[in-house]
């Protein structure tokens, strides 16, 4: 199973094409990230990010959708293991 995280662009660090990149916030935890397969990205914007790559840009309504579920699954699964 692929897990695609959303993040929020918050610096473009390189503008050259095929190595275009951007410091992303998750929640407070920053990578870097490649954007090259979502040219238009910029600065403010929440995309869906998988192994390391930018692969398409969400609103911000949707990100915010997303955080809760992933939340929601985080809980389950701790309340889960705390009942085996």
């Amino acid at each position: 199973m692929c897990l695609g995280v959303p993040g929020r662009i918050e610096t473009i660090l390189d503008t050259t094409p095929l190595e275009r990149s951007a410091r992303v916030s998750f929640g407070g935890i920053r990578r870097e990230i490649n954007l090259c397969y979502v040219p238009e990205a910029e600065v403010g914007d929440y995309v869906i990010v998988h192994v390391g790559f930018a692969i398409s840009r969400v609103r911000e309504e949707q990100a915010r959708q997303i955080f809760q579920e992933l939340e929601r699954l985080a809980e389950l699964e701790h309340s889960r293991g705390k009942s085996e």
